[in-house]
């Protein structure tokens, strides 16, 4: 089945064809929220809470447009919400962001954030920089998808993207010399 063809059976109601696109892009999505949230648990109640605003939305879905940008939109606005509404702060380095022994699928989504070194360079940056490079870079948007997603302009998404590859450049370069100073080398 093709998304055109998944996408116009779920505007007429069919569950098992948007079961499809779940199936589609659940990864993409975990593992975006998980770079957002940096916390297991939120990552998986921002992708359940953006399939089902994406369920109740799709008869409003324009086909012919791409799905994945629709969808990502969803997910970031479930986040930011979340945001809002939550005063809970979390540790980007707490234990439940850290990979398990267990090999679930989520850990596949996980893998998108890489090393440990990525997920603390990631974590330093401000939230602004880090919505860019992992709508940029882990979900694989173009410019203007992660322009459309957040609400911003271009020049806006590529003067952040410049921002913050500067910052995890040097956050990398940083970690480099440590690494090579811990070896003793």
């Amino acid at each position: 089945m093709s998304e055109d063809e998944a996408v116009l059976r779920c505007q007429e109601g069919d569950r098992e064809a948007f079961h499809y696109l779940v199936e589609q892009y659940k990864d993409l999505l975990y593992g975006t929220a998980l770079l957002m949230s940096r916390n297991r648990a939120l990552a998986e109640e921002h992708v359940q809470e953006a399939f089902l605003s994406a369920w109740r939305g799709i008869r409003g879905f324009r086909r012919g447009y791409p799905l994945k940008p629709w969808l990502v939109r969803i997910l970031v606005n479930a986040v930011l919400a979340n945001r809002r509404r939550s005063s809970i702060s979390t540790d980007p380095l707490d234990e439940s962001t850290q990979a398990g022994n267990d090999c679930d699928p989520h850990d596949m989504a996980e893998a998108l954030a890489g090393s440990e070194t990525i997920r603390r360079a990631l974590a330093v940056l401000n939230l602004e920089h880090r919505e860019v490079i992992v709508l940029r870079y882990f979900a694989d948007l173009t410019i203007p998808e992660v322009a459309r997603s957040l609400n911003l302009r271009q020049g806006t998404v590529k003067s952040r993207l410049h921002r913050a590859l500067e910052q995890l450049r040097s956050q990398l370069s940083e970690h480099d010399v440590r690494e090579v100073q811990d070896h003793g080398t």
